[in-house]
């Protein structure tokens, strides 16, 4: 197999007592998006549920039909924007709607979102809420970066919903339910916290949290490199000296992005850099010297964080994890279940 994506529930279990003791009384709603964030959306939402999350969250009617089917009893809320036929299917599954216009839908449970200045979705004034209403949210766009502004949105949301404490209030996300108490209300919705990835592109166990994928893979070949020779598309990297360097048989396709270059993994348990340009299926590292074909690399584990290749790739760790490919064709993929 090219690669081994290893998922510990164990640790997304202790992620949500991590956020539950920091939320203090108000529920968490573990949202598990675009399969879970590339950790299997079914597999986290039975461990979320278990440890003590009250609620799902997904993007779109399709994801929660798939949940409904495996948690028949679950509260799933659809984040996304849904259509007319999906507000049918919606109703007959029991699901949960976020609606972010004054066209109420009958029949079905709505969360009603002001939009207080994420700039995408929801209305700028509460409308008259009708009997389906059940709660009203919004969206936090600086919780991990600027808490002034966040703030600042958590206190217009307050004015506007003062009113309506008969209904659950939510507005926090991963960050500000770790950093910003004030945003705390009813409910949570809880994603990138609850894999054990931080929201604020540092060290996750600052927060407590704990990684709960890890990504492996082994040597298939090593290759002496004569000083003026190269690897890789585009000669990007040409040996000033005698090289040795590993291929690996993972690259964008699997999730290891081309901009990855210069990132390190850790072969046989020692940190190595990678080199040249990231090719749809293989990758080369640079060694010290050869190694046997087999050789365990870690690409993401114990001391070699996702945040530190999101660096690298100038991005957030969110669209690696969403990126990375577990489908059998391409890695295996295996579930630790202990607790």
């Amino acid at each position: 197999m090219r690669s081994e994506i290893a998922i510990d529930l164990g640790a997304l279990r202790r992620n949500v007592s991590t956020l539950l003791r920091a939320l203090d009384g108000a529920e968490l709603w573990a949202v598990v998006k675009a399969n879970g964030y590339g950790h299997g959306a079914v597999d986290c939402a039975g461990a979320a549920l278990g440890a003590g999350a009250s609620a799902l969250c997904v993007a779109t009617v399709p994801e929660a039909l798939v949940l409904r089917d495996a948690f028949p009893r679950a509260r799933i809320l659809v984040l996304g924007p849904t259509s007319n036929s999906e507000v049918a299917e919606a109703r007959e599954a029991g699901l949960d709607l976020v609606v972010s216009s004054e066209e109420i839908p009958e029949g079905v449970a709505v969360h009603v979102k002001l939009d207080t200045g994420m700039g995408r979705w929801g209305v700028s004034e509460l409308p008259a809420l009708e009997r389906e209403v059940v709660g009203v949210m919004t969206h936090l766009a600086t919780a991990d970066t600027d808490a002034d502004y966040a703030r600042a949105q958590i206190e217009r949301f307050r004015v506007a919903t003062e009113s309506l404490s008969h209904l659950q209030r939510h507005v926090a996300n991963s960050a500000a339910a770790l950093r910003l108490p004030e945003a705390r209300f009813d409910a949570a919705r809880c994603g990138i916290a609850l894999y054990g990835l931080s929201p604020f592109g540092g060290d996750p166990a600052e927060d407590g949290l704990e990684p709960v994928l890890s990504w492996s893979t082994e040597v298939a070949r090593t290759k002496l490199l004569r000083a003026g020779e190269s690897t890789g598309y585009g000669r990007r990297f040409v040996a000033d000296r005698d090289t040795w360097i590993a291929i690996l048989p993972v690259g964008y396709a699997d999730g290891f992005r081309r901009d990855l270059t210069g990132t390190e993994v850790r072969v046989g348990g020692e940190r190595r850099r990678v080199v040249g340009a990231v090719s749809m299926d293989a990758t080369a590292v640079e060694l010290d010297g050869p190694v046997p074909p087999g050789t365990p690399v870690t690409i993401v584990g114990p001391e070699l964080q996702l945040e530190e290749h999101a660096r690298v790739a100038g991005t957030i760790t969110y669209e690696l994890a969403c990126g990375i490919d577990s489908s059998p064709t391409r890695a295996r993929r295996v579930v630790k279940d202990a607790a």
